[in-house]
C-alpha cells in the first residue's frame, strides 16, 4: 500500500493541501495540467466569474473523459472480439 502524502498545489492563485499517493513531480503535473485548462477557459468567460471557469473546465473535461471512456470500451470490445476469433482458429486447427 503506497504511502498517503501532503502536498501543497495552487490552483487559479488559491493554495490548497491535499493528500495522496501520488509523487510531488504527478501532484505537480496535475497541477500544471488543470491550472492551464482552467487559464484557457478563463479566457472566454466573463471576469471574475469564477464558478463558471470551474463549471465549464469540468464539463470540458467531463466530456473528454466520456469520450475516452467510450473509445476505450470500444477497443477493449474489438480486442475481445479478435482475441475469440484467434482462439477459435487455433481450436479449428488443431482437428
Amino acid at each position: 500500500m503506497s504511502q498517503v502524502l501532503s502536498h501543497r498545489v495552487t490552483i487559479m492563485g488559491r493554495e490548497f493541501v491535499v493528500k495522496s499517493p501520488a509523487s510531488p513531480e504527478k501532484v505537480a503535473e496535475i497541477e500544471q495540467f488543470l491550472n492551464a485548462r482552467l487559464n484557457g477557459v478563463a479566457k472566454g468567460v466573463a471576469v471574475g466569474d469564477i464558478q463558471a471557469v470551474v463549471s465549464l473546465a469540468l464539463l470540458n473535461l467531463a466530456g473528454e473523459y466520456l469520450s475516452l471512456k467510450d473509445d476505450w470500451s470500444r477497443r477493449e470490445q474489438e480486442s475481445s472480439e479478435r482475441l475469440a476469433g484467434l482462439i477459435r482458429r487455433m481450436d479449428g486447427s488443431q482437428l
